[in-house]
């Protein structure tokens, strides 16, 4: 994008600005502070990157996380000190796990104000060390532009990753600044040969076989070449639990995932001798529990890695495929259409009303594990969609997700993509201020908030000490008492909201809801 030229003499946060432009950097998601004045005074002057402001700094990181994920470009996120960042990590957990590309500037005190210990006073470095795959301290202004180009490198490289950048109030305001230009990423890695025949060998062996998927494996266009693997082998094929987005629908893929509780994926793995592992990790459980292993495939499997989270997936599974003489082969049509259910709501009746009403090219972010289930029958029978899900496990990633999505999408020029969340009640209480930022962006986002009152996956792991919950856990279990009003928290956030008992009340407001332009939820109540 044609910018200004810079002045003879700059100040770091203009240099910076310059620099996150020319690398391509257009949208920056925002909760600013004290020691960022200079940075969003210069993101004022010079015109090329739009900001998202979010209400708090969770919200922030995640929508970041969102972004990535519909662009595959890195945004830049713009945090408040210590604490400011802090508040951002669960998200930006999730998004490492994901893969996810960011770019986050997280301001800090002016260098000679730090030894005074005032109140925001943190060690800022630790924390960015800690939870990011690339950071760096900006120590003045004539580097920070250099700086800027190699986090957003860093953050695009591979198949993206969180990159930090801290940035100094000194170092913002002081003069000196000089941009730079745009570094190229690193490409994802070949693949290694020796693993192709491995997993050859391994495939022609006669044993039961299963191709464990990571999100490089199962973008749209590996289908046809999965589907002729699968043929070629008789390999079952099978999704990592961490896979942060999957094309889903008819014309796609249905791929099962492995499952959540730990004995069910237990059974599910039990049939195989042989595991290969394509940009995923081994399958492990959330958890250990009394008597059950951390790894969910079997003791005596032969697990081998076709390919690591930083190689091509798309060249190891051609190569595997030449090696095997298997070719692409057509995606199976599911038989018939989404059937029509009525009566109270149940996660099965839940998931045929909205895979029925689904409109094509939607974007569903997932946070509902417990009654989110009844998706996997209904969905090959649904419009092609990309499916998002949190993938770290840090609650609260669904709504800001959603919002990040749906600003990723106006971002590549498709501001008419329907963003469906399905966002568990427990966890949306974490970051409900992103409603806010999807009412002032006037966002397609339909959040279908999943109401049972209760931290429910909180119950079932309860269910697996062999206990009954007493009082004091059921308190720390249930969100009653008092119940929480959806609808009023949502308008008061500024998004439309109606409330469904029954599948006779779900299906005419959310088609309503798909059709408007702007944002809105509606308090699913469940039966029981």
């Amino acid at each position: 994008m044609p910018h200004p030229e810079p002045p003879a003499a700059e100040t770091g946060a203009e240099a910076l600005v310059r620099t996150l432009i020319g690398a391509g950097v257009d949208t920056c998601f925002a909760n600013p502070g004290t020691s960022e004045m200079h940075f969003v005074a210069a993101l004022d002057r010079i015109p090329g990157i739009r900001c998202v402001l979010g209400l708090q700094e969770n919200v922030v990181t995640g929508m970041a996380d969102g972004y990535f994920r519909v662009t595959r470009r890195p945004a830049a996120t713009l945090l408040h000190c210590g604490p400011g960042y802090a508040n951002g990590i669960a998200n930006l957990h999730n998004a490492r796990r994901a893969g996810s590309g960011i770019l986050n500037i997280v301001g800090d005190h002016a260098v000679p104000h730090v030894m005074h210990d005032s109140p925001l006073t943190a060690d800022v470095d630790a924390l960015v060390g800690a939870t990011s795959d690339w950071h760096v301290f900006g120590t003045e202004p004539a580097r920070i532009g250099t700086d800027a180009a190699r986090g957003v490198a860093a953050a695009a490289s591979g198949h993206g990753r969180v990159a930090s950048l801290v940035l100094p109030a000194d170092v913002s305001w002081g003069f000196g600044g000089l941009s730079a230009a745009p570094l190229a990423p690193d490409a994802p890695r070949p693949p290694d040969p020796a693993a192709i025949g491995a997993a050859a060998r391994a495939l022609r062996s006669g044993r039961r076989a299963t191709m464990l998927l990571g999100t490089p494996a199962v973008v749209e266009d590996l289908h046809p070449l999965l589907a002729g693997l699968s043929r070629a082998t008789g390999a079952e094929l099978i999704g990592s639990p961490m896979i942060a987005a999957i094309p889903r629908g008819r014309g796609r893929l249905a791929l099962p995932t492995v499952a959540y509780p730990v004995d069910e994926a237990i059974r599910q793995l039990a049939p195989f001798d042989v595991v290969i592992l394509v940009n995923c990790p081994p399958p492990v459980g959330f958890f250990l529990y009394p008597g059950r292993p951390s790894l969910m495939h079997r003791p005596d499997a032969e697990v081998i890695t076709l390919s690591r989270t930083g190689q091509d997936a798309g060249a190891a599974l051609r190569a595997l495929a030449a090696e095997l003489g298997a070719t692409p082969s057509a995606i199976p049509a599911a038989a018939g259409g989404v059937p029509g259910v009525s009566g109270a709501l149940t996660p099965e009746s839940f998931a045929a009303t909205v895979a029925r009403l689904l409109p094509a090219d939607a974007i569903v972010v997932n946070e509902a594990l417990t009654l989110g289930g009844g998706f996997a029958s209904v969905m090959p029978h649904a419009a092609p969609v990309d499916w998002l899900t949190v993938t770290g496990g840090a609650i609260g990633g669904g709504i800001p997700l959603a919002t990040g999505a749906a600003v990723g999408a106006r971002a590549r020029g498709r501001p008419d993509r329907r963003v469906v969340t399905l966002q568990a009640d427990g966890s949306a209480a974490y970051t409900l201020q992103a409603l806010w930022t999807q009412a002032r962006e006037k966002l397609p986002v339909t959040t279908l908030l999943l109401n049972n009152r209760a931290y429910a996956i909180l119950l079932g792991e309860y269910a697996k000490v062999g206990a009954q919950p007493g009082q004091t856990a059921r308190d720390m279990m249930s969100l009653d008492r008092p119940t929480l009003d959806w609808v009023a928290l949502a308008r008061g956030f500024g998004v439309e909201a109606e409330a469904a008992t029954t599948v006779e009340e779900l299906e005419p407001v959310l088609a309503t809801s798909l059709a408007r332009d702007g944002p809105t939820l509606v308090d699913v109540r469940f039966a029981g």
